[in-house]
């Protein structure tokens, strides 16, 4: 096995320095699947490296462990928009192969995510987004992790199609681009050419799914063993909090907001909020609706999950004391709103989450 690896590094030697005279193809087979991971300033770095490794991998990694002969699926390359090193999030400088104009006759790009302010940055680089168009229209298929599905957006390749990005994202993205049929409990979207993944670690998720369209089932399911990584995951839900916008200028709304999150756990009508804030029952059901983007009942709804959820991931917690001390009465009927909300049975949830799992 040492043989084989040692044989396997000599082998990446020799294809990095063919790469630096222009030569991107890989030694190994010339039916190779192309693959371009397009590396952005203030990336999240394992959105680089991490499906660059998965991709390597696929052929590879599996077949180094039984000692057999490697028989790689795809070829990797890194670039950026300029051919420089890209300092990511964490200040971490990743080295390139080559700029993302210097690529050609690729099968598949892949958009890292982006941290920080998306829209500013999405400003900054207005360059990229018409490299993708052409890209695509070239017969590129394009895949975007997390945030990165903002670029892909920007593009206007997603208008009427399906796509998912960061739980924490969703309202921006959904004002940025309406005509976008976004789907955030998803974890992956595939509109055939354009595929998307939701939260930042996500990655594995999209770039397991990636192997197995553009390989094989077999080679998916031998690369997820040998990496020890669950693949087959399609939601998102149960990681997410659950959005509570108060991202606006309307203070008696906002008043009505911090009230029912102090003290969610008492029995609350919407008449008792209209009267509390002197407001009409109509009037401020309506108007707290076109505010928050939920009725009065169903933020109430949301922010007692949310108390339910954080109860739950702390040791000892029963879901029957749950749900009285987030305000219900009716056991059956929370745990069926709490099912609908978080995509889990509350012991599922508590299992995943709770303080006292095992190690």
């Amino acid at each position: 096995m040492m043989v084989t690896i040692i044989s396997l590094a000599l082998e990446k030697r020799k294809w990095h320095n063919r790469q630096k005279r222009g030569d991107y193809r890989h030694p190994y087979e010339a039916n190779m699947k192309k693959i371009t991971i397009l590396a952005l300033s203030s990336a999240q770095a394992s959105s680089i490296t991490g499906p660059m490794d998965v991709f390597i991998f696929a052929g590879v990694l599996w077949e180094v462990i039984c000692g057999e002969q490697p028989s790689p699926c795809f070829e990797v390359t890194v670039a950026s928009p300029d051919g420089k090193a890209v300092k990511c999030f964490n200040r971490l400088l990743v080295a390139l192969h080559c700029s993302m104009y210097d690529v050609r006759n690729m099968d598949l790009i892949m958009i890292s995510a982006i941290t920080g302010n998306v829209i500013k940055w999405l400003e900054r680089n207005k360059n990229i987004i018409d490299w993708l168009k052409q890209q695509y229209q070239s017969g590129t298929q394009i895949a975007a992790v997390c945030t990165g599905a903002f670029i892909l957006a920007e593009t206007g390749l997603l208008n009427g199609k399906t796509a998912t990005t960061h739980w924490d994202f969703i309202d921006q993205f959904k004002q940025r681009y309406p005509l976008v049929r976004l789907r955030p409990d998803s974890l992956i979207t595939d509109e055939g050419n354009l595929y998307c993944s939701g939260g930042s670690n996500a990655f594995n998720d999209l770039s397991l799914y990636l192997v197995e369209k553009l390989s094989s089932r077999e080679v998916v399911v031998q690369c997820s063993k040998a990496m020890v990584q669950d693949f087959g995951r399609i939601t998102q839900t149960p990681y997410a909090s659950l959005n509570l916008l108060k991202s606006h200028n309307m203070k008696d709304i906002l008043a009505v907001q911090r009230w029912i999150e102090e003290n969610y756990m008492e029995a609350i009508s919407i008449s008792m909020l209209a009267e509390r804030f002197g407001m009409g029952q109509r009037t401020f059901g309506r108007r707290f609706k076109q505010t928050t983007g939920d009725s009065p009942l169903a933020y109430l709804q949301k922010v007692r999950i949310n108390a339910a959820k954080a109860l739950l991931e702390k040791p000892y917690s029963t879901f029957e004391e749950v749900t009285y001390r987030v305000g219900y009465e009716d056991i059956s009927s929370f745990r069926k709103i709490f099912q609908r909300y978080t995509g889990l049975r509350p012991k599922e949830y508590q299992r995943l989450f709770h303080q006292g799992a095992n190690v």
